[in-house]
C-alpha cells in the first residue's frame, strides 16, 4: 500500500514538472518575438528557458492568460497567430514602436479583459471582429494613427468600462449602442473628429454614480470623479 502511495505521489511530481505551455502557445509567442524583433527588447526573453519565465508573460494552470511588454522596444508588426491565445485576458503592448495594423485575429481573443496599445505607429482602422470581445473591459488605442469610422460592432462590449481612442485620425459618428453599455464609465476620445461625443456624458455620468437632475435644462453635477475627455469645438470659446 505505501509502495502504490509512494508511487502515485512520485508519478503526481512528475507530471507537475513536465507540465509546461502547449507548443501551438509557445510558437504563438516566438512569432510574436521574431516579428517585433526580439533580439533588440530592452527585457529579452531566454528561449531556452521555459515559457512562464519569459519577461512581461503569465501563464496558469499552462495556459497563456497575460502578456505586458509595455514600453520594452517592439519595433515590427503584430503576428496574426495571436488570435490563437484562447486563454489571453491581458494584452498590454503599449509604447513601443509598433507599426501596421491590428490584426483583426485578435476578435478571437474570447476570454480578453484588458487590450492596450496605447502610444504606437499602428495605423488603419479599429477592427470590426473586436466586437465579438465580450469579456472586454478596457480598450486602450490612444495616441495611435488609426483611422476611419468606429465599428457599430463596437457597442456589443457589453462589458466595456473604458474606451479609449483618444489622439488617433478617427472620425464619424461614435455607435450610439456604446452609450447603452451598462458598464461604460471613461470614454476617451479627444483629438479625433467625432460628431456626437456629448451625446454620452449624461450617461456616463450617471454610470459613474453622479447625481444628475435629468428634469433640469442645465443640471448640477456632482462627479465622483473625472471620467470624460471628450471633443471639444474650438468655437466654443
Amino acid at each position: 500500500m505505501k509502495k502504490a502511495i509512494f508511487t502515485c505521489v512520485c508519478m503526481f511530481i512528475a507530471s507537475m514538472v513536465m507540465a509546461q505551455v502547449s507548443k501551438q502557445e509557445k510558437q504563438v509567442l516566438l512569432d510574436l518575438y521574431t516579428a517585433t524583433n526580439g533580439l533588440e527588447w530592452n527585457k529579452q526573453w531566454n528561449l531556452e528557458q521555459p515559457v512562464e519565465t519569459w519577461y512581461g508573460v503569465t501563464v496558469e494552470h499552462n495556459k497563456v492568460t497575460g502578456i505586458n511588454l509595455l514600453f520594452n522596444n517592439l519595433n515590427g508588426i503584430l503576428p496574426a497567430s495571436l488570435g490563437q491565445l484562447k486563454n489571453l485576458k491581458k494584452l498590454e503592448l503599449s509604447f513601443n514602436p509598433i507599426s501596421g495594423t491590428i490584426p483583426a485575429e485578435l476578435g478571437n481573443l474570447e476570454q480578453l479583459e484588458i487590450l492596450a496599445i496605447n502610444g504606437t505607429a499602428m495605423n488603419g482602422n479599429i477592427p470590426e471582429s473586436l466586437g465579438r470581445l465580450s469579456n472586454l473591459k478596457q480598450l486602450h488605442l490612444s495616441s495611435n494613427q488609426l483611422s476611419g469610422t468606429v465599428p457599430e460592432s463596437i457597442g456589443n462590449l457589453r462589458q466595456i468600462e473604458v474606451f479609449n481612442v483618444f489622439d488617433n485620425d478617427l472620425y464619424g459618428a461614435l455607435p450610439q449602442s456604446l452609450a447603452n453599455c451598462p458598464n461604460l464609465k471613461q470614454l476617451m476620445v479627444a483629438e479625433n473628429n467625432f460628431n456626437n461625443p456629448s451625446d454620452f456624458s449624461v450617461i456616463l455620468l450617471s454610470n459613474s454614480g453622479a447625481k444628475i437632475d435629468l428634469l433640469n435644462n442645465s443640471p448640477q453635477i456632482e462627479p465622483a470623479q473625472p471620467i470624460i475627455a471628450v471633443e471639444r469645438d474650438e468655437n466654443e470659446d
